[in-house]
């Protein structure tokens, strides 16, 4: 499974690589993009299995890739990993399509569960 990490943040990309690699899902492959513009255009190239964006992004921030997703038909999972907190993001996320929220921070159990829930069929 290929899985797209999405953070303007290159530490926090590293962090949610090494917390996939510790809960047990390192033997997947593992692509970055730092923002939603750029996650975009590599979803359209070569779509993902899973897409792990952060939600507060510059040039296109995560629910506005989300929703550029959908409106394009592309179905592809989407979780997000954010610091947002509010049940109004939340909300959000889930009517737009988003397979999940996962607040920072995470631990990488939280993690694993999360993406078994949400892509469990193609892990």
């Amino acid at each position: 499974m290929r899985i797209l990490i999405v953070d303007d943040s290159k530490a926090m990309r590293s962090i949610i690589m090494r917390s996939l690699r510790q809960a047990g899902l390192g033997q997947h492959s593992f692509e970055e993009a730092s923002n939603g513009a750029e996650a975009l255009a590599a979803v359209k190239a070569d779509p993902p299995q899973l897409v792990l964006s952060d939600w507060n992004m510059p040039e296109m921030n995560g629910i506005e890739l989300l929703e550029n997703l959908r409106a394009s038909g592309s179905r592809v999972r989407l979780g997000f990993i954010t610091s947002e907190t509010s049940n109004e993001t939340r909300e959000l996320a889930i009517r737009s399509g988003a397979s999940f929220v996962l607040t920072k921070p995470f631990t990488p159990e939280t993690l694993g569960q999360a993406i078994t829930t949400a892509v469990g069929d193609l892990l």
